[in-house]
């Protein structure tokens, strides 16, 4: 197996979530009834004529400006003619040889989806174009229904280079992307909605060969978890069919997730079958320098600069910055709470342990979260002030999560505030000594872990309420 190596592109079709479709003003809106979103011009009717939409064309933009792409001044639309049931013009809207953007390329790095430590890279983009999307088929026991609700949605395809030698660069690549055009606001990225899907283009070649093996696509890839274990396993069909004098054959495969396998679907159509020429019902898009710069005006901050930044100003971990811009609402709540507090590295360590977890359990978005910024900084700052400890702070959390009170509030009401008076808490720590003479002893005849049972007791008598800094202190000096 090591004496092989694989060669992976991918190509990545994202709908831009826009409130009409690419090229009439039908609404681009998932879950509707089937066939109720659909008029003369997606439907395919003759004489009908095609309007681009003006918003899908500027996600575009702003997608091929995230990924560093060259925005071509002047671009076109063609027809790329197939016959399907889920085409009804029988023919595509799509771009061929002058897309939107050319080039571009996403970054890579750290740990991948096995664990292992990724090579730090560039993965190359060739191109991202624009096309409609075509109608949804669902396959029934003796029959197959055509939901032209989702034809004509504006469908941004992604092509990337063959860079990738592994199922982990491919995912870290995936990963990447989504998150790029999520924080740009161009689509959610919803797999199970169809909003992102993924083809796979994979050879495979002996190491330090230059020239590519025959490729084979790879199709019905509906997450990105499907998408490893698929390059996976035809990576091993490919090496095991070459070592035993066999030969790959052009073909699409389709990905069965339930059987963990490839099979064949078709043989692989080549450009030429698709009979590409220019849209005559479309002129050209032409872009002037004033258009490109008022697009570059409106980017966001990518989600690797973010990163970098709130390691910097907030002095938190690579890796609590790392799940903290997984999704870019966390990334903003985080920032949010982060400006408020006076200790961000404390936010962010609630957030990524107490926080996720509770939302996890709930299957709660954070958009959703009864917690507001706000309120969570307030805990935070009660903590750095030393009016309550860890403790107290995760019944206030708790709380919180629950009711969406605000922290003080919450102290007040159940009479939580930490005590710090030393005389307060010498009581407590005479009574525990005077209830554990075994314990006092071991600790006296150098067995000082037990230091931390004793300190437990001081905490159980005082209900949780007492400085442990200040506990552990007296405790100390009492027992020596």
């Amino acid at each position: 197996m090591s004496a092989y190596e694989a060669v992976i592109g991918l190509e990545v079709h994202v709908q831009a979530r826009t409130e009409s479709k690419m090229f009439c003003s039908c609404p681009n809106r998932f879950g509707a009834e089937p066939n109720t979103l659909v008029c003369p011009v997606c439907m395919g009717y003759p004489g009908v004529l095609p309007t681009p939409n003006r918003e899908a064309i500027r996600k575009i933009v702003t997608a091929g400006l995230m990924c560093s792409c060259d925005i071509q001044k002047k671009s076109k639309f063609d027809r790329k003619s197939y016959f399907y049931p889920d085409m009804p013009k029988n023919y595509q809207l799509t771009q061929y040889d002058m897309p939107f953007c050319l080039n571009g390329r996403i970054h890579i790095s750290g740990k991948g989806f096995s664990g292992e430590e990724l090579p730090d890279k560039y993965i190359r983009l060739t191109r991202i174009h624009m096309e409609e999307d075509v109608a949804k088929l669902t396959h029934f026991g003796t029959h197959s229904g055509v939901d032209f609700n989702r034809a004509g949605v504006p469908l941004m395809e992604i092509v990337s280079e063959p860079d990738m030698r592994s199922p982990d660069e491919a995912y870290a690549y995936l990963s990447a992307l989504k998150q790029i055009i999520q924080y740009a606001d161009i689509s959610d990225c919803d797999m199970e909605k169809g909003q992102m899907r993924c083809d796979v283009n994979i050879s495979i070649r002996k190491r330090g060969c230059e020239t590519f093996g025959t490729k084979v696509e790879l199709k019905n890839l509906n997450s990105f978890r499907a998408v490893h274990r698929a390059i996976a396993y035809e990576m091993k069909r490919q090496i095991i069919l070459l070592s035993e004098g066999g030969t790959i054959e052009q073909e699409t495969r389709g990905w069965n997730d339930d059987a963990g396998e490839t099979y064949t679907m078709r043989g692989k159509e080549n450009a030429h079958d698709y009979r590409y020429f220019p849209e005559p019902d479309l002129l050209p898009v032409e872009f002037t320098d004033e258009d490109l710069e008022n697009f570059r005006k409106g980017l966001p901050e990518l989600p690797e600069v973010k990163r970098e930044r709130f390691v910097k100003e907030f002095q938190i971990t690579p890796y609590d910055a790392q799940v903290l811009t997984q999704e870019k609402p966390m990334a903003d709540y985080f920032e949010s709470a982060a400006r408020k507090s006076k200790a961000p590295k404390l936010i962010a360590n609630w957030i990524v342990g107490e926080l996720l977890r509770e939302l996890s359990e709930t299957d709660t978005a954070i958009s959703d979260c009864r917690i507001t910024p706000e309120h969570l900084a307030a805990m935070v700052d009660l903590i750095h002030d030393g009016t309550i400890n860890g403790k107290i702070a995760k019944t206030v959390f708790a709380d919180m999560f629950a009711t969406g009170k605000a922290p003080g509030e919450i102290v007040k009401e159940k009479g939580l505030v930490q005590v710090s008076d030393d005389g307060a808490i010498l009581k407590f720590v005479e009574d525990v000594i005077a209830a554990n003479p075994a314990q006092v002893q071991q600790f006296r005849d150098g067995k000082t872990a037990v230091l931390q049972y004793l300190v437990g007791q001081v905490m159980k008598a005082s209900r949780g309420k007492a400085n442990p800094q200040a506990a552990i202190r007296l405790l100390t000096e009492k027992l020596k």
